[in-house]
């Protein structure tokens, strides 16, 4: 029913502060999948922040605008949002209009971020009961123990059968790959006593759970394509416990903490407490900045925050009216994250900051509460108010709030929640997990490390040394000095300038020494032959250098700084508590600050080592149960994805011997099966090669080769002059990435055939090159000149060579002989090779169309050498007698 009077709109405050702002915003290039697009944003959002607004608005469908902020996708969403308040009833004509503004504003200013409305369900695992409906586990039931126990076998069951499926899915296709890397007919590839790479693909593949059916369907050709089941990510199981039998440690908690080694598990202690959380899931949440509401409003906070927790209550309640379902229409449930709360406590208070966010989740929940019952004044209360409106104004009571305008009129929402962690929320607002290193983006869009601006703030506040701080968190990329290991240690172990050089620019652009201390900052050849060590184990290297992990965590610190200030020695005194807390810590005691004044417990999950074992997952509920905690929930980490169990090697398998070996019939080889060998070639050290210049349509390419000491190419180089750092870098690394595969003994021809005849500019005319006039871009000159060289693909060139000679007398057509200079490195040989050898042409088809010439014989007269040829008979010159040819008959 639509009420006879609308509801008061917020007044105009961000509006006016959006409107000093314009002239921050800027266009901006963002690379989506597949495209790049340009959009309107301020000037002080980085590019994963726009493209995070990009990805909310792009389900959304809304229309797009070139000129307004992310497309006019917040416009668009603030005006349908004000106008389904002002259908429901909410507001007038210029109520609707003056809250589109407002949130529109909020959103531009990073005041305000939607979450998506329908998050993953969070409910409890239902038990069969005799009246039908579902009731929530409990750790008080008898056979619980078993039932948590059949819980963590189908979570296992997921992610060991998840798993399996992918080594299943790789295996397969190891048959396939090892039948097209065979060189030999398809019949004899296909047989795994002639292909040793097949036999090793198929015995892995029946280890991994394939059947020998499997397999031979495989490689008749079969397609091996699986698509393994994706694993979604598994809501928590609510479990109401004893708080007291919790925290003794009961058999039943050990059941729970066994089945929180596969899932998370939620422990509760009242009914009430786990019905909220599940309500809480289905909440219409937004999250507030309080770092930009306490930049942009500085002398005003307060009433600027309950304007927006106002606007946020109002933007949540038409979400639910809107869309809205189930228990999202009987309970109405909202959430308001509190973003950025632990650097706005910090600023606020930074001696005592769980002070500051205990009063902030005090005016939060006040005017929330008062907000709700103001839309219930003027909505009605929601459904589900006479069921649990007694609980709720109990606990409002306990919170000190006023309770009396409740108990009249009800409130509109069954629950209002305070506790919102959304990663992808935060990173609309340019936010994130709260920790003493912070990023930020540079002009031309690089990422760098910084320390956090608000403990920036704060130290430079209370004079602290911000230079020190910095670079004890930040380290000072040097070796320099360092404790442990430094410059003068490694010239004493052999290392000289040139790789002092390098390891000083790597640490630059690494973040830890096993990075540095390794190929290619290192070269193989110094390791192997300066050093003696031998890295094709794969073995760090500083170890075997014989420094220890103290010596090496030291240099580490130095170089790359700690993880957090908790060590740094140069703090004030009032900030030491501050500083010695660790963020994650911190981060906890901000939320139980506010926890007391949200109707949901705060379910921020618990990480435990990935190691740990289910008595120390017990023993940790057992100590938050004691501490009060409204909700528990632990999480196992995932095993990190480098770690490897060091197995000893097993030994080769002996064919078994029967007794009828002499009787088999002896094999005959019909086609012998050759395997690759992938292992890489290497250049040497001191190799041959050439450099090519020329010019395609008006762009320098410099093409640079190395040989084998066969001539066989081994590596190129591709140099380009005035083009942009991003065209030459690319180029850069595509040479380097095709040297890798001639080195891998991927033939030249592969890679001629595949680049050839591409197309993109630059293009046209080819200048510079004797063979080649024209090309269709920088790869098809490549590599046209490289098939034209090493592989004498005649056809790919489009001139012919210009003739050089050097004064010899040739006979016309003949190719002359050329200076040996020309083809021949001084420089690689030394000046082994005299300055007057020159190349002859050699071993040239005849050309049987002509008779074959006389010159050279005798004549049989006077002995004269000069026998000249007339219509095919010699004649001398000097007695005019003609020879008579002899006949072969």
């Amino acid at each position: 029913m639509r009420p006879s009077s609308s509801f008061s709109a917020p007044s105009p405050r961000f509006s006016t502060l959006a409107s000093t702002q314009a002239s921050s915003l800027e266009m901006r290039q963002i690379e989506r999948a597949g495209h790049l697009t340009q959009t309107l944003a301020p000037s002080h959002w980085t590019d994963a922040q726009i493209e995070a607004w990009l990805d909310w608005a792009e389900p959304l469908e809304l229309p797009t605008t070139s000129n307004a902020i992310i497309g006019g996708a917040l416009d668009h969403w603030a005006k349908r949002t004000a106008q389904a308040g002002h259908d429901m009833g909410l507001f007038d004509a210029y109520g609707a209009e003056t809250f589109a503004a407002e949130l529109a504003a909020a959103l531009q200013l990073g005041l305000l971020a939607p979450v998506p409305l329908a998050p993953v369900p969070l409910a409890p695992v239902p038990l069969a009961s005799d009246t039908g409906g579902p009731q929530r586990l409990s750790l008080s039931e008898p056979g619980i123990e078993t039932r948590l126990g059949t819980l963590a076998a189908e979570a296992r069951l997921t992610r060991l059968g998840h798993q399996s499926a992918q080594a299943l899915a790789q295996a397969l296709l190891s048959l396939t790959l090892s039948i097209n890397r065979c060189e030999g007919s398809r019949s004899q590839c296909s047989e795994p006593a002639n292909n040793p790479a097949l036999a090793r693909a198929a015995r892995h593949a029946r280890l991994c759970g394939a059947s020998d059916a499997d397999i031979l369907r495989a490689i008749q050709g079969e397609s091996t394509r699986i698509a393994p089941p994706q694993v979604a990510a598994t809501a928590p199981l609510i479990l109401v416990a004893d708080r007291e039998a919790v925290a003794s440690g009961s058999p039943a908690c050990l059941a729970a903490a066994e089945a929180a080694l596969e899932r998370p598990v939620c422990l509760t202690f009242s009914p009430r407490e786990a019905e909220s959380l599940v309500e809480a899931s289905h909440a219409a949440t937004l999250v507030l900045n309080l770092m930009a509401l306490n930049r942009l409003a500085r002398t005003g906070f307060e009433a600027a925050l309950d304007d927006l927790v106002r606007l946020a209550i109002l933007t949540a309640e038409i979400e639910l009216e809107v869309r809205g379902s189930g228990r999202q229409r009987t309970s109405r449930p909202i959430a308001l994250g509190l973003a950025g709360l632990t650097d706005w406590a910090i600023l606020t208070n930074p001696a005592r900051p769980t002070e500051a966010a205990h009063d902030l989740g005090l005016q939060v929940s006040f005017a929330a509460h008062s907000i709700s019952v103001e839309l219930a004044n003027h909505l009605g209360p929601c459904p589900d108010w006479e069921t649990v409106g007694e609980d709720v104004l109990d606990a409002l009571s306990v919170r000190g709030l006023a309770t009396a305008p409740a108990r009249t009129s009800g409130r509109r929402h069954a629950l209002i929640s305070l506790h919102v962690y959304n990663a992808e929320t935060d990173l609309r607002l340019g936010l994130g997990r709260f920790s003493h290193r912070d990023q930020f983006q540079t002009l031309d869009g690089e990422t760098e490390a910084c320390l956090r601006p608000a403990l920036a703030l704060v130290l430079a506040r209370a004079g602290g040394n911000l230079e020190e701080a910095e670079r004890h968190l930040l380290g000072r990329r040097t070796l320099v000095n360092a404790p442990g290991i430094n410059h003068n240690v490694l010239r004493d172990l052999g290392f000289t300038e040139v790789e002092l050089e390098g390891i000083e620019m790597a640490l630059a652009l690494t973040e830890r020494l096993d990075q540095v201390f390794a190929s290619p900052v290192l070269d193989a050849g110094f390791i192997t032959d300066v050093l003696g060590i031998s890295i094709e184990d794969g073995q760090p290297l500083l170890p075997r250098l014989g420094f220890g992990p103290e010596a090496i965590e030291s240099a580490q610190r130095h170089a790359y700084g700690h993880d957090d200030l908790s060590q740094l020695a140069a703090v004030p005194d009032s900030l030491a508590p501050l500083f010695q807390t660790a963020p994650e810590a911190l981060e906890a005691q901000m939320r139980q600050a506010i926890d007391p004044f949200s109707d949901a417990a705060d379910l921020t999950p618990i990480k435990m080592d990935w190691r740990s074992t289910p008595l120390q997952l017990a023993r940790t509920y057992s100590d938050l149960a004691r501490q009060d905690h409204r909700a528990i929930l632990i999480e196992r980490n995932a095993a990190p994805a480098s770690f490897h169990l060091d197995l000893p090697a097993l030994e080769a398998e002996v064919p078994r011997q029967t007794d009828n070996v002499s009787s088999r019939p002896a094999e005959r080889i019909i086609e012998k099966v050759v395997e690759r060998d992938r292992a890489r070639r290497k250049l040497p050290d001191r190799r041959k090669g050439y450099i090519q210049k020329a010019s395609v349509g008006g762009h320098k390419v410099y093409i640079h080769t190395g040989e084998y000491e066969d001539g066989e190419l081994g590596e190129i180089f591709i140099d380009m002059h005035k083009e942009g750092a991003a065209f030459r870098s690319l180029m850069n690394n595509f040479a380097i990435s095709v040297s890798m595969g001639l080195q891998h003994g991927v033939p030249l021809d592969e890679f001629v055939d595949a680049f050839v005849f591409t197309r993109f500019e630059p293009s046209g005319r080819v200048t510079g090159n004797d063979s080649i006039r024209s090309a269709t871009s920088i790869l098809d000159y490549i590599f046209r000149e490289l098939g034209v060289s090493y592989l004498d693909r005649q056809e790919l060139a489009n001139a012919t060579p210009d003739p050089t000679g050097d004064g010899l007398d040739t006979p016309v057509g003949e190719p002359e002989p050329v200076p040996a200079s020309r083809f021949i490195s001084k420089g690689f040989a030394r000046g082994v090779a005299p300055d007057n050898m020159v190349v002859v042409p050699f071993g040239r088809k005849a050309d049987r169309s002509k008779p074959a010439s006389n010159q050279g014989q005798t004549c049989a007269e006077c002995g004269d050498l000069t026998m000249a040829d007339r219509d095919g008979l010699p004649v001398c010159p000097t007695c005019g007698s003609v020879t008579q040819l002899r006949s072969n008959d």
